[in-house]
């Protein structure tokens, strides 16, 4: 076996482990709206479905894990091929927390509307969830098309998700001071809030991984406005 078909096998393995992760990513990302969707409308086996979905979420981020195991075994990767398959594994962790969160929402969801003498404060949650779902998706086309400006973009959007959060909790701690009768589903909407909250830093600790894979610096904790210089560094400058 010569080593261009070699390298040429080397890379196949790398695309077949990139089209996994964007199928996960798709997954979750359905998970995700369709406990959104559970929350509004109270349709049971919707959000059993998304409960049920969990599995199949982490069935992925195992054996993906086991993949990228098998070909740092089998190929001995460096430089950016080593990158690839470390932002790999590292994605996968984010998704399936993000499938996690998905799951606790759906949860949250089943609570509320089984709850028939429940008093449910009416606090729109649609908005930093959409956010969150925007975020995600372009986290997962940032990785696909390895676009450091829109992992930027990501990163950016963190900070809106980070604010409707706080605006949603400070309308539910209200509403269980001016009605005690609201406490117990405002406490499980505040749950469904901190969630779409970790979802969206998930979702930026993805875009994040993107500019390692691409730019070779960790960019984690640095600021938005510093990572932002490192995006607009042109490729091999210091």
């Amino acid at each position: 076996m010569n080593q261009e078909h070699i390298s040429r096998q080397f890379d196949a393995d790398l695309e077949g482990l990139r089209t996994r992760v964007l199928a996960m990513g798709g997954l979750v990302e359905q998970q995700l709206i369709r406990a959104m969707q559970g929350l509004k409308s109270g349709d049971m086996a919707q959000i059993e479905q998304v409960i049920a979905t969990d599995r199949q979420v982490n069935r992925h981020e195992v054996e993906l894990d086991e993949a990228c195991n098998n070909v740092i075994a089998r190929r001995q990767p460096a430089a950016v091929d080593l990158r690839m398959i470390m932002t790999v594994v590292k994605t996968i962790t984010d998704l399936e927390r993000i499938g996690d969160e998905a799951k606790k929402i759906a949860k949250m969801a089943r609570d509320i509307h089984r709850g028939d003498t429940r008093v449910v404060p009416r606090v729109d949650l649609d908005p930093p969830a959409e956010i969150a779902v925007a975020m995600l998706r372009k986290a997962l086309d940032a990785f696909a098309r390895l676009d450091v400006n829109a992992s930027a973009e990501v990163v950016r959007q963190d900070r809106e998700v980070d604010s409707a959060y706080k605006a949603a909790a400070r309308q539910l701690i209200t509403f269980m001071m001016e009605d005690p009768r609201t406490i117990s589903s405002s406490l499980d909407l505040l749950f469904v809030a901190r969630s779409i909250e970790r979802i969206g830093d998930h979702a930026k600790n993805i875009s994040e991984y993107v500019v390692y894979l691409v730019k070779g610096r960790d960019v984690r904790h640095i600021g938005l406005e510093a990572m932002e210089q490192e995006v607009a560094r042109p490729l091999g400058n210091p």
